[in-house]
């Protein structure tokens, strides 16, 4: 199978049908989402001496993130179905791209949010794309519960990743790694948060693996962060807290998966903290030109954490998912970033503050 070839990306649906469930071509709906890029990271050296680095920038998917691979797939699923509506639960992506999918599709969406919980980019594309957008007086579980309960009795489609056609379409980002690298890479580190990502990049790879397009399976590296860390500490966490509110969960809905993909790759499922994510945010924003959102960084800050603990070793080769863009999160970016300096429209004092 080949990434790179002549004529548009046919969307990942189309690009590795080998791999997918059955689906009419009628109901595909697509925005021609996946084929991001891995990009190598060459100014971190003095963290990761001679450690091969690269990182899979889900960002640069149509609505900004990972959650576009898994939606495609529900959405088309559930056009195929005949449904006219999906509703989910959210802490911000995965309403970005539900209502993106089925205003494509023709189709209502459904959102619910909680109230203070979600970072005004994805908001807002939830809005755009003219879904309806419920913000309730509680956390993620909470709407995800609500929403289970809506869909058992009236005809909506729930496209959460606990739908199994979720976590088909997202394995395809382990396809694009393997096809880009030419081989798997030895470590591959996540963010979690609902772990329906680390569930299907498992089953990505194994299957891969299985028909022989690679001879070795990555160590799976799940990072949680500090403040909602229920697979870590090995509880629900009622209350869960951290600023990356796209990670921000206290029962994970494939939260089983996240744990078989550790035992069976010999990975780990740790945390970070918000000081830790922070610090590999802004790392990639300046000193690699890529940008994130807070919760994408988990994934890095995991990295230099497993640096630290010498877990990783010269020669490795380490993938990192950034599961959605920076611009997802302007006010993150803004209160972690110098303010703007004022200046009069003199030519002389702007060169003082230059330095010339």
């Amino acid at each position: 199978m080949q990434l790179t070839r002549k004529g548009l990306w046919g969307g990942l649906i189309r690009e590795f049908r080998d791999f997918l469930p059955e689906i009419s071509d009628s109901a595909i709906t697509t925005l021609r989402e996946g084929n991001t890029p891995l990009v190598e990271v060459e100014n971190l050296k003095d963290i990761f001496g001679d450690i091969r680095l690269l990182l899979k920038y889900e960002g640069l998917n149509p609505t900004g993130s990972f959650k576009d691979r898994g939606m495609t797939f529900a959405v088309s699923k559930a056009r195929e179905e005949g449904a006219k509506a999906v509703i989910c639960a959210s802490t911000g992506n995965t309403s970005a791209s539900a209502a993106a999918y089925a205003a494509k599709a023709g189709m209502k969406a459904y959102v619910l949010v909680p109230d203070g919980g979600i970072a005004l980019g994805k908001l807002s594309q939830a809005m755009m794309h003219g879904a309806l957008v419920l913000q309730i007086k509680g956390n993620f579980d909470d709407a995800l519960n609500l929403v289970k309960e809506i869909t058992k009795n009236y005809p909506i489609k729930l496209v959460n990743s606990i739908n199994p056609f979720r976590i088909e379409g997202q394995k395809t980002a382990a396809f694009e790694v393997c096809e880009h690298l030419g081989f798997a890479p030895t470590y591959h580190f996540l963010p979690v948060g609902n772990a329906g990502n680390i569930t299907a990049y498992w089953k990505g790879y194994n299957e891969y693996y299985r028909e022989g397009f690679i001879s070795n399976l990555p160590k799976m590296m799940g990072f949680q962060a500090e403040g909602s860390a229920p697979i870590v500490l090995g509880h629900p966490i009622e209350d869960p807290h951290t600023i990356a509110t796209a990670i921000k969960i206290g029962n994970p809905a494939s939260w089983e998966g996240a744990l078989k993909a550790k035992k069976e790759s010999g990975g780990v499922i740790d945390m970070v903290s918000d000081e830790e994510i922070l610090e590999a945010y802004k790392l990639l924003a300046s000193r690699e030109g890529v940008f994130c959102e807070p919760a994408s960084a988990a994934s890095l800050a995991g990295a230099i954490k497993m640096k630290k603990e010498g877990v990783l070793n010269d020669g490795d080769t380490v993938v990192c998912t950034l599961t959605g863009h920076g611009l997802k999160d302007p006010d993150n970016a803004m209160n972690n970033s110098p303010k703007p300096t004022k200046v009069p429209v003199d030519i002389d004092k702007i060169l003082e503050i230059m330095g010339f």
